[in-house]
């Protein structure tokens, strides 16, 4: 998206890994791998990747009314209200992102095969969504319009570092030793810009690489858990399971069977 621009419809964006700046009307957003964006109709919204590193990300575009024939709205609940709400912004813990891409795998794989009735349940999945940020953007405190802070580019920097550097040692004090920034201030102002504390960010983006190649790998469950960062097979075990509701095994099983 090279320039400002805007659409007569509604926009899910979620960026699977990577980092990028985002900007909605006037306001900026530091979004990190495992964060999602809504933007209403006609907000004036562009991305902006600084780093220039690689990213990966899911946009969806809807008009309303593809819902309409499906799904009747009243007066107390309206599922699109939360677009409106200026709560453009939502960091997601780690089961939340697994649920997430599920459903965009879903939409996608409905979408690319288009077996019967696939156009009935692409709303389905997409009125799933729908209630999952309602019920989400709920749950976040008002919108905040006071601007850009000024430590984003040096968080923004540790964000980089770790996506590159995560299947290494990594602590806080090392971190803010590395970066010249206190660790009780590094780790306000990393979960103020990111929406995740220090460690959750770097086991969602450990994780991430391990689904990655347990599904496209045949490398032993030890040997991911090594490769990624984890020290512990226990530890790597309860974090997987923890994020994703499988155990790494059953989820390499699992989706070899979805693959079939």
């Amino acid at each position: 998206m090279p320039t400002r621009h805007y659409h007569n419809g509604y926009e899910i964006f979620y960026l699977v890994s990577g980092d990028i700046s985002y900007f909605i009307e006037d306001q900026s957003y530091q979004v990190v791998g495992g964060a999602l964006l809504i933007i209403n109709m006609n907000e004036i919204h562009k991305l902006v990747n600084s780093s220039k590193e690689s990213f990966e990300r899911i946009t969806l575009l809807f008009q309303e009314e593809f819902l309409e024939d499906m799904f009747p709205y009243n007066d107390s609940f309206h599922v699109l209200s939360s677009f409106a709400s200026g709560k453009h912004f939502m960091p997601l813990n780690g089961q939340e992102q697994s649920f997430i891409e599920k459903l965009f795998d879903k939409m996608i794989a409905e979408y690319n095969k288009q077996p019967p009735g696939y156009e009935y349940y692409l709303k389905t999945l997409l009125f799933e969504l729908l209630i999952f940020i309602y019920r989400k953007s709920s749950t976040l405190p008002a919108a905040d319009h006071t601007g850009s802070n000024p430590i984003h580019k040096k968080i923004f920097d540790i964000v980089d570092y770790l996506n590159q550097n995560y299947h290494e040692t990594q602590t806080i004090q090392g971190i803010s030793s590395k970066f010249f920034i206190s660790p009780s201030y590094f780790c306000k102002t990393f979960r103020e810009n990111t929406g995740f504390t220090f460690t959750e960010y770097l086991n969602n983006v450990r994780i991430k690489e391990a689904r990655r190649l347990l599904t496209g790998s045949t490398l032993k469950i030890a040997d991911i858990a090594e490769r990624v960062g984890f020290e512990s097979m226990t530890h790597f075990g309860r974090i997987f399971k923890d994020i994703t509701s499988l155990s790494p095994l059953k989820y390499r099983q699992t989706y070899k069977v979805e693959l079939d």
